[in-house]
């Protein structure tokens, strides 16, 4: 017999040894027994499953084959928990949702230090774009290091290190620049079609949810950054001030806010309406499931400025402020983000998973899901204006028309 035979038959013996043949006693007494238990007996252990079960677990055949194989014939040491990790995120990868995945213990982890809105970097904000490829900055953190250097609202982000930035390696980057208060990071970017290079010192920062101003005697403006964090108590705090300094009118402002949690969304909704609708889900299943607010608004006039890149939970507050506040939607449609995801965790190693789970309308059952929310009034940015007007800065012709629209809702 030849050596490449002899090959072959060793491995399809080792096969059958490590991988669907070790399932054989539990078909065969199965079979045997006629019942709807199965019974495997292991170095004098013995454990009953129902037949299900059996016939669930066996669906993950496969999957043990792999690891065997790798455990036996990878050139390298296999780690069989990160093996673990890439088989549950495949798993739900199968899912074909970009909004359901898998997170490692220590994305998970990182995921929450991210929501209380505290961590060490250089303190910067970063828009991506998978079309262009490029990464712009969005904010910078009032007093992180990216401010003490000089970092610009509208920079592109170059490179970090030795290693180039875009789209696709971005979260690399991200990676690279947080680490050790203390220690040291050079961040290349573009500026006008110049590099610029700061050597930046990692130290706390701390992200600011919301920001907020009077732009004319009786109206006030609030920029919502996203839904985390302290979000709802910071947003409470801003109006109550801006009314107590005169506000009639209030402008929020959800351009290029991503979203977040919705609980969040739920509570600034409460705060402009009285009992009622403020969204509902759908199940899969035709179920619903309805959130409400209560009475005791606060009397304001509402405009909302929203852009492409408003999806989720500020849709959430957008539908139902326009719907049942008389708000006016002033901008582009937003990016029609309408379902909702849990993150809950998983096993017992710290690890967690994102899921959609039901799709949400408005409370007059618009559907907002790859659709948005359409302005009232329209006017979107010219095509070489990048929308990097610092806060409250009536130079950005977006914000000049809400001032507009908001001075003749008060007439």
């Amino acid at each position: 017999m030849s050596k490449k035979w002899t090959l072959v038959i060793c491995l399809a013996l080792t096969v059958c040894l490590l991988g669907g043949c070790a399932y054989w006693p539990m078909a065969g007494l199965t079979n045997m027994l006629g019942q709807d238990k199965a019974v495997v007996s292991d170095d004098g252990a013995t454990v009953t499953i129902s037949k299900a079960d059996y016939e669930r677990y066996k669906q993950f055949d496969t999957l043990l084959d792999l690891m065997d194989m790798s455990e036996t014939y990878f050139y390298q040491q296999v780690d069989p928990s990160l093996m673990l990790q890439g088989a549950a995120a495949g798993l739900l990868a199968g899912l074909n949702d970009p909004y359901t995945f898998y997170y490692t213990p220590e994305a998970y982890a990182e995921m929450w230090e991210d929501d209380e809105g505290e961590y060490a970097g250089v303190g910067i904000q970063i828009s991506s774009s998978y079309l262009t490829g490029i990464c712009t900055i969005s904010r910078v953190f009032k007093g992180g290091p990216a401010e003490a250097a000089g970092v610009h609202r509208g920079d592109i982000l170059y490179k970090v290190g030795d290693l180039y930035v875009d789209a696709y390696s971005v979260n690399d980057a991200v990676d690279i620049m947080r680490g050790t208060p203390g220690t040291d990071v050079d961040v290349t970017f573009l500026r006008d079609g110049e590099e610029i290079t700061f050597t930046m010192t990692r130290a706390q920062v701390h992200v600011t949810r919301v920001d907020s101003t009077m732009l004319a005697e009786d109206i006030g403006y609030i920029y919502l950054y996203d839904f985390a964090g302290d979000c709802a108590v910071k947003f409470t705090e801003a109006l109550e001030n801006l009314t107590a300094q005169g506000a009639k009118g209030i402008i929020i402002d959800l351009r290029d806010n991503p979203g977040g949690w919705v609980n969040d969304a739920e509570t600034i909704g409460n705060l402009f309406l009285d009992k009622g609708v403020l969204y509902y889900l759908e199940y899969k299943d035709g179920t619903r499931e309805y959130t409400y607010t209560k009475d005791g608004k606060t009397d304001v006039k509402l405009v909302v400025l929203m852009n492409e890149n408003s999806a989720s939970s500020s849709e959430i507050l957008a539908g139902a402020l326009q719907d049942r506040a008389d708000a006016t939607v002033v901008g582009v449609q937003s990016f029609g983000k309408g379902i909702v995801q849990i993150v809950v965790p998983v096993g017992e190693d710290g690890s967690g998973m994102q899921m959609t789970v039901a799709q949400y309308y408005t409370p007059n059952g618009n559907a907002v899901h790859k659709i948005g929310i359409t302005p009232d009034e329209t006017i979107a940015l010219a095509e070489d204006d990048n929308g990097m007007y610092q806060f409250g800065d009536l130079s950005d012709p977006q914000l000049a028309r809400a001032l507009e629209v908001m001075k003749q809702k008060l007439q």
